[in-house]
């Protein structure tokens, strides 16, 4: 499997790291950016021999089986589109485009395409959900009525990631891809919507946002996100869990502590991710679940088989976070799927 890599950011050299990690890894055959020097610093480290400045240039002269798209996500429509409509397999970073019309048109143009959009959506992959996931798919605690999903930190994202204090909706698409995501994981999809966001911190969009869903397999469903709360447990950058259920609980704490509760009393676990070389510890749950996410990514593509992050499955994902953007907006309850 050839990939060809679009783009030379801040997630790129992880994401090429993860491609490198995982079994039978691919051959990075080309990467182009419209910064050379970039792309030729990432080509020198992991010896990716072709460099591009035009991307419809990379694509007819590398003949790469796969585009994966890691630009900023307002060129993930035209990249995407310009890989499927040559019948080339995508895999596009989250969110999956800047608006939901965007994302459809994505989603749209893979059907009719010899070529798969399969969604990098990693956050569903961390170890620690995976377990959650695990625990409350067995259904020995019975039915869930209630339950919530918290990322809320204060670390400075904006220090690293300084184009994201520019964009005008910032929280809802760079961490609700992720949360939603998550709740549609474990809960399925989502009847009803309702949001509030705010912003704190000196940035252009919201940095705060609560989002209450009645799903299918939970009537109650809470996700809080925040990159404005200094907090005693907060632990950058993990999502705790709890979820309510007839016989018992599930929660998911910091540092990966997993406690399942019934009423004989509680059980504890810890799931921790696996700290690569090279990634940057303070993103270590993340790193770890690349490597996972590009493991089924690759065995997807391999063998034509299903993919949990298929393009039009996270369209779902995105119905919800533009939903959440219609009802703050409006200040009423929504249904996802008829958001416009």
């Amino acid at each position: 499997m050839k990939i060809a890599v679009a783009g030379a950011g801040f997630w790129t050299r992880f994401q090429l790291h993860g491609w490198r990690t995982i079994p039978d890894p691919p051959e990075i055959v080309a990467i182009w950016n419209r910064t050379p020097e970039r792309a030729e610093s990432l080509a020198a480290e992991f010896g990716i021999p072709q460099v591009f400045t035009d991307l419809e240039a990379m694509l007819e002269q590398a003949h790469p089986d796969v585009l994966d798209v890691i630009t900023a996500v307002e060129h993930h429509r035209t990249a995407a589109l310009a890989g499927l409509n040559r019948g080339i397999h995508v895999i596009c970073q989250k969110p999956m485009a800047e608006s939901l019309a965007e994302c459809r048109e994505m989603s749209e143009a893979a059907d009719r395409s010899a070529g798969r959009l399969l969604i990098h959506e990693n956050w569903r992959w961390q170890a620690p959900i995976l377990e959650v996931v695990r625990l409350f798919e067995e259904g020995a605690l019975g039915p869930a009525h209630r339950a919530r999903l918290n990322f809320s930190t204060s670390f400075p994202v904006f220090d690293n990631q300084p184009f994201l204090a520019q964009i005008d909706r910032f929280i809802l698409t760079d961490i609700g891809s992720h949360i939603l995501d998550v709740a549609r994981r474990l809960f399925g999809e989502a009847r009803s919507l309702h949001c509030l966001h705010t912003r704190v911190n000196d940035i252009r969009g919201e940095d705060v946002a609560t989002v209450t869903m009645e799903m299918d397999r939970c009537p109650i469903v809470t996700c809080d996100m925040s990159y404005a709360s200094p907090l005693a447990d907060e632990s950058f950058p993990e999502t705790y869990i709890t979820i309510e259920c007839r016989d018992g609980s599930i929660e998911l704490r910091k540092g990966g502590r997993i406690l399942v509760t019934t009423r004989q009393g509680t059980t504890e676990s810890l799931i921790v991710p696996t700290l690569h070389p090279w990634a940057d510890p303070a993103y270590a749950q993340v790193h770890d679940s690349i490597v996972a996410c590009c493991t089924d990514l690759a065995r997807a593509l391999r063998s034509g088989g299903p993919c949990g992050t298929e393009g039009h499955e996270n369209l779902k994902t995105m119905e919800l976070v533009f939903a959440s953007y219609l009802s703050a907006e409006s200040g009423r309850t929504v249904i996802p799927r008829e958001t416009p």
